[in-house]
């Protein structure tokens, strides 16, 4: 049997929504706290991973722990360092004691958390860094802990009261263990520079990963281009754009170089019966819109919807050379999820 609670009489809702504003004051004022707290010790943290993600003797991995609430809040950091370009990952100090231990290894770097410092079950690791060498950073409220002494560096959270009545609950405790951890993953992420680019490669699904793809993942080339010559009449031109069905046809000269564009609007702009005799030259647009294969497909999707006075449904797209190397349209980005 669980233990007994003594309901109290409903409470209005003025009174949840004080409630509500007290705990989300209590946590902020102690984040502010924190962040007045942040010395060198902070830097330090920063260095000693940086250091052992960029080690000649083989990149390591940061190994974080914790027990109870601090062990969700660890799992949690873990994944938001992973995802930003530092390998970690959650190891449960208690698996570690059995077995678990041997998945750290001396180009690792271990982070634990524990508000108290003092948790029994941290022992073991804690010895584990100290007889291999493996540097050890401590979150921790308590500097004379068990943990913060044997740590290499301690990173301290402010002594503030936990948002609960009762001061038991982990609450404001562990919403400064996660906002440290957040600190601690976008200060690792400046110092290596990472990119949208880059960082798509951590999420190459989900809605992050569709906004990060780049125009060259989208983009039509090779044989799937719709192309005629130069000297194209525009009944050529028409059976290209009908058979390909692009929305458009692209004209281009003996070297390569793209001399304009044809779209379904040309057609209807130039609507006359002597149409499919005219050279395609005269009919298209000469200076197409364009963007380089390597911007992201939403740079091309804003362009695409958001240009002044026109409606444009397809891009050029640009290599290196900034000679044109394919077309991205509109509902290609669409189809895709990039909205």
């Amino acid at each position: 049997m669980g233990a007994q609670t003594k309901d109290r009489p409903h409470m209005n809702d003025n009174e949840d929504k004080n409630h509500a504003v007290r705990v989300l004051k209590d946590e902020a004022e102690a984040l502010l706290k924190l962040a007045a707290s942040i010395d060198h010790n902070f830097s330090n943290a920063v260095e000693t991973v940086h250091a052992m993600k960029t080690a000649q003797s083989g990149a390591g991995r940061l190994i974080i722990a914790g027990i109870g609430k601090s062990g969700h809040v660890a799992r949690k950091i873990a994944a938001t360092l992973a995802s930003t370009g530092t390998p970690s990952y959650f190891v449960h100090p208690g698996e570690a004691s059995h077995g678990d231990m041997g998945m750290i290894t001396e180009r690792d770097v271990v982070l634990i958390l524990s508000n108290s410092g003092e948790n029994a079950e941290l022992s073991d690791l804690i010895h584990y860094t100290r007889r291999f060498g493996i540097p050890l950073i401590a979150i921790t409220s308590k500097p004379e802990s068990t943990l913060a002494r044997h740590a290499d560096t301690t990173l301290l959270l402010p002594k503030v009261p936990e948002a609960c009545p009762n001061g038991l609950a982990p609450t404001t405790s562990t919403t400064m263990m996660i906002a440290l951890g957040d600190a601690l993953a976008v200060a690792l992420l400046e110092r290596m520079g990472l990119t949208p680019e880059q960082y798509k490669v951590f999420h190459p699904g989900g809605k992050l990963g569709q906004r990060l793809m780049k125009v060259s993942e989208l983009m039509i080339a090779g044989e799937n281009l719709p192309t005629v010559a130069k000297d194209a009449r525009m009944d050529e031109a028409l059976l290209v754009l009908t058979g390909k069905n692009m929305g458009a046809v692209l004209i281009f000269d003996e070297n390569k170089n793209l001399l304009g564009m044809i779209t379904d609007g040309d057609l209807k702009r130039h609507m006359s019966p002597d149409l499919l005799q005219k050279p395609a030259a005269e009919i298209m647009t000469t200076s197409p819109k364009t963007i380089s294969q390597n911007a992201l497909a939403v740079e091309a999707l804003d362009i695409m919807t958001k240009t002044p006075g026109r409606y444009i449904t397809s891009l050029i797209v640009t290599g290196d050379d900034g000679k044109a190397c394919g077309m991205i349209r509109l509902q290609d980005c669409l189809q895709a999820g990039i909205a």
